[in-house]
């Protein structure tokens, strides 16, 4: 989802070399090792990860492995070749529990779930091995691949009930790879950055908007967390707050431009 996006919009100004998990695994330490003092790259972008939020609870070795564990060999190589590492984070590797929005300055508190905790661990390893980094921390992820927006357009009845209680900045894939091309291209500080979409809202909400703007007649049922119940327990404050960077355009605008694309 967000792979396409990065070379569609990085292939314009760079030399891009596209890697699928077919070419690298980036579990396996050796492997990243070998391709990357191979192709000796300036800059690497990984924005491949375990995504599955529920799954996760039960595939704990294999959300550490690509969220945590492959962060610390792509952080060794990128050290190895000089090159800089841009790697994507969550807000899910915070509690919830903050009163406002969490800045760029906060670090990750108490992961209420598996993939918050190896994401959080993926901060913590790129941190303390890379020389060279941008951490990208973003939220509730939408665009071309399985994502929430098209979840609501392919399972749209005639009522469905959606979550009204936790709240975050949901953010389309396109924006979030313009707002790192452009990252990359000013070259600040090197650090941790926080790229959504502005406008916060709840999933509730989020799903009027999508069958709204669809023009669909849909009743949205609000439900809390605890009447709709998952695997994975999610934290009800997502809110990112971005203090470092340009903003990027509101949740309604992103929203109407990946939909725009659908309909």
């Amino acid at each position: 989802m967000l792979g396409k996006e990065l070379v569609s919009v990085f292939s314009k100004f760079y030399k891009v070399i596209s890697l699928t998990h077919a070419d690298l695994d980036i579990a396996d330490e050796d492997a990243v090792s070998e391709k990357i003092f191979r192709l000796k790259p300036s800059i690497i972008i990984n924005a491949a990860g375990y995504t599955n939020v529920d799954l996760a609870e039960t595939e704990r070795d294999k959300a550490f492995a690509l969220n945590a564990h492959a962060i610390s060999y792509l952080s060794k190589a990128a050290n190895k070749c000089g090159a800089m590492l841009a790697t994507y984070s969550s807000d899910y590797v915070f509690s919830g529990e903050k009163d406002g929005e969490y800045d760029e300055n906060c670090e990750g508190d108490s992961p209420l779930n598996v993939y918050g905790k190896s994401k959080l661990e993926g901060e913590k390893s790129l941190k303390n091995t890379c020389k060279k980094f941008y951490l990208i921390r973003t939220s509730w992820l939408y665009g071309n691949g399985k994502n929430f927006v098209d979840t609501m357009l392919n399972s749209a009845k005639t009522e469905i009930k959606v979550v009204s209680d936790q709240i975050g900045k949901p953010t389309y894939a396109k924006d979030l790879a313009i707002a790192t091309l452009s990252l990359i291209k000013d070259h600040p500080s090197y650090g941790t950055y926080h790229l959504v979409n502005e406008g916060e809202l709840s999933w509730y909400d989020f799903a009027k908007k999508i069958f709204q703007i669809a023009g669909l007649n849909v009743k949205v049922t609000a439900v809390t967390s605890d009447e709709f119940k998952r695997l994975a327990k999610r934290p009800l404050n997502s809110r990112l707050l971005n203090s470092k960077r340009p903003r990027l355009r509101s949740v309604d605008k992103a929203l109407k431009s990946y939909l725009e694309t659908k309909i």
